[in-house]
C-alpha cells in the first residue's frame, strides 16, 4: 500500500488541477455555440471536470490507510 504522504500529495495535486480547470479563462475556451444533443459544450466540460474530480477523490481516499493515533492508544474519549 502506498505511503500516506504520497496519497495526500496526490490529493493536493488533484485539488490544484481542479482549481486550474475551473478558472474562468480556461472555462471560456469551451464556451462555444457548439451543442451535443442540444446541450452546450461548456456543460459537458464543467460536468466532466466535476465527475473527474469526484472519481479521483474516491480512488485516492480508498487507497488512504487509516490514521493511527500519535500516542498509540485506541479509542480515547
Amino acid at each position: 500500500m502506498p505511503e500516506r504522504r504520497k496519497i495526500v500529495g496526490g490529493m493536493f495535486l488533484l485539488t490544484t488541477a481542479g482549481l486550474l480547470l475551473l478558472v474562468p479563462p480556461l472555462v471560456h475556451i469551451f464556451n462555444h455555440d457548439f451543442t451535443v444533443f442540444g446541450v452546450p459544450q461548456i456543460v459537458f466540460y464543467l460536468f466532466g471536470v466535476w465527475l473527474a474530480l469526484i472519481v479521483g477523490t474516491a480512488v485516492l481516499t480508498s487507497r488512504l490507510p487509516p490514521e493511527r493515533p500519535a500516542n498509540g492508544e485506541e479509542g480515547e474519549s
